[in-house]
């Protein structure tokens, strides 16, 4: 513990006596530093926040929604900071005021872009930050000057969403009607080319399209007939399986009914020729066959000689004769129906080159009609949005906060880099005074001088001086402390000034 507080005390000796070069020192570091300090220029900052409403019940009803108004206004922010968007910045406020070449242009939007923030702090709150430390400027100038950047910040964000809407909406509906004009030209020449044709093809002009409405018709109808044949066997086939498990009489009773559903059946048919039917008619199909089922089961009845006929199977052979009839009813229309697909078909292939071309230019002229009118119904469409985008002006703004004028820069913190300075000035001069005391071959106490010899020190000669020599010593510390004073007060006239020149800003 002694030898650290006899080097301790060493080397503050070996400071004090080498006062004048650490405070020479000193003196040099401060004045580089301060300097410096000096040369940095002010950054002042400007904030803004904004707050964008997105809730508009009518643009919901023609589709535009709030996720594609977010997605707008986050393209806005993204591109907000643009070299185009900041040229603008640049060329409206001060700092174009200086500018003679494109390259100066560039440069001064590049250091805007460095000194530009906009943060998203909520879905639809933004803030702007704008900062200003242009050395050309004074302090107040550049407070000002961020001031005017974060405004000028925010009409764009506000021309960017108004304007910009309605310029690409026009661009849109440009470009719509230049398809609509392309696609008129082109419906006009197909028209053209239709009536060309049906002026050289009169007959298939007039009876093309019947002919082929009529043979789809046909092929729809037929398609439907034969489903339905197909139900109608499946069903006769049904019946006669239920028949064939059914008797054809019961024991006892007496003979003759079957003969007497003959004779009833009979009179029946009678009847409908009577009434001017033909064979061809359903219920007369339906009655013959009834009578050949009634003509076998009297003649088995005959044979027999005895019993009763069994009401359910005359049921199901009268149910089967219907179905039957039915059958033989759908065979026919189907017969009827393939007759007629044929004779269109065969029409159509009378002149199978015309036909064809025929159907491509109708196809042609069809589908061009389609997408005229849809163009025209989405050029429609996004008029009424553009519309509404402009009238009632789908995302609405409110400045929250608008941009403040800065009273104090927001950097450097010059106080604390001055004290900083003077703080490393004197550490320097006492670092360097303390190591030119190593470098000479001097100890300051004779313990020193005995561990550095390893011989014993008998005694020390203390320094003697005159009444002169002291007037000296004395006159000189006079200045010593003036000076190191004067270095105090230099930082003190510094701070003071800085405090000064805030104010004036303010």
């Amino acid at each position: 513990m002694n030898v650290v507080y006899e080097e301790l005390l060493a080397a503050i000796h070996s400071v004090w006596h080498r006062r004048w070069l650490a405070l020479a020192v000193a003196w040099a570091v401060c004045l580089v530093g301060w300097l410096v300090v000096a040369l940095i220029p002010n950054s002042y900052e400007s904030k803004a926040r904004l707050f964008v409403q997105l809730d508009d019940a009518l643009a919901e009803q023609v589709g535009i929604g709030v996720a594609d108004r977010k997605r707008d206004i986050e393209r806005i922010r993204q591109t907000l900071t643009s070299a185009v968007n900041l040229e603008k910045v640049v060329r409206s406020t001060p700092i174009g005021d200086t500018i003679t070449s494109p390259k100066q242009l560039e440069a001064k939007v590049l250091a805007l872009a460095e000194n530009i923030d906009v943060v998203s702090q909520q879905d639809n709150l933004f803030e702007i930050t704008a900062i200003s430390n242009d050395p050309s400027f004074s302090d107040a100038e550049n407070a000002q000057l961020a001031r005017s950047v974060a405004q000028k910040l925010i009409d764009i964000f506000r021309e960017e969403n108004l304007a910009g809407n309605r310029g690409e909406m026009s661009e849109t509906i440009e470009f719509v009607n230049q398809q609509l004009a392309q696609r008129e030209k082109q419906l006009e020449r197909a028209e053209q080319e239709r009536m060309a044709f049906e002026a050289a093809h009169p007959e298939m002009a007039q009876g093309a399209a019947a002919t082929a409405q009529r043979l789809e018709a046909s092929r729809s109808e037929l398609r439907g007939v034969e489903a339905d044949l197909a139900a109608a066997q499946s069903a006769l086939a049904a019946i006669d399986g239920q028949l064939a498990g059914t008797p054809q009489s019961l024991p006892g009773g007496t003979a003759g009914s079957a003969a007497a559903a003959l004779q009833r059946a009979q009179t029946e048919l009678a009847g409908m020729r009577a009434r001017g039917l033909t064979d061809n008619h359903p219920d007369v199909i339906s009655t013959r066959n009834q009578l050949a089922s009634l003509k076998a089961a009297a003649e088995r009845e005959q044979s027999s000689g005895g019993g009763v006929p069994n009401p359910a199977f005359t049921s199901l052979q009268s149910i089967r004769a219907e179905r039957q009839a039915n059958v033989q009813s759908l065979n026919s229309r189907k017969a009827s129906l393939q007759s007629e697909v044929a004779n269109f078909s065969a029409a159509a292939l009378d002149n199978p080159e015309a036909s064809a071309d025929y159907q491509r230019i109708n196809r042609d002229y069809d589908v061009l009609r389609q997408q005229y009118d849809k163009l025209l119904q989405d050029r429609e469409e996004l008029k009424l949005r553009g519309e509404i985008k402009t009238e009632r002006e789908a995302v609405k703004f409110e400045v929250v906060d608008p941009p403040t004028t800065p009273v104090a820069p927001t950097a450097p913190n010059r106080p604390m880099l001055l004290f900083g300075v003077l703080i490393a000035g004197l550490g320097a001069g006492a670092g360097s005074a303390f190591a030119l005391g190593k470098i000479r071959s001097t100890f300051a106490t004779t313990a020193s001088l005995e561990r550095a010899t390893g011989l014993p020190v008998l005694g020390a000669i203390s320094q003697t001086m005159t009444d002169a020599a002291r007037k000296l010593r004395r006159r000189r510390l006079k200045y010593f402390y003036g000076a190191t004073a004067a270095l105090g007060g230099l930082f003190v006239v510094l701070l003071a000034a800085e405090f000064i020149q805030r104010g004036l800003v303010a």
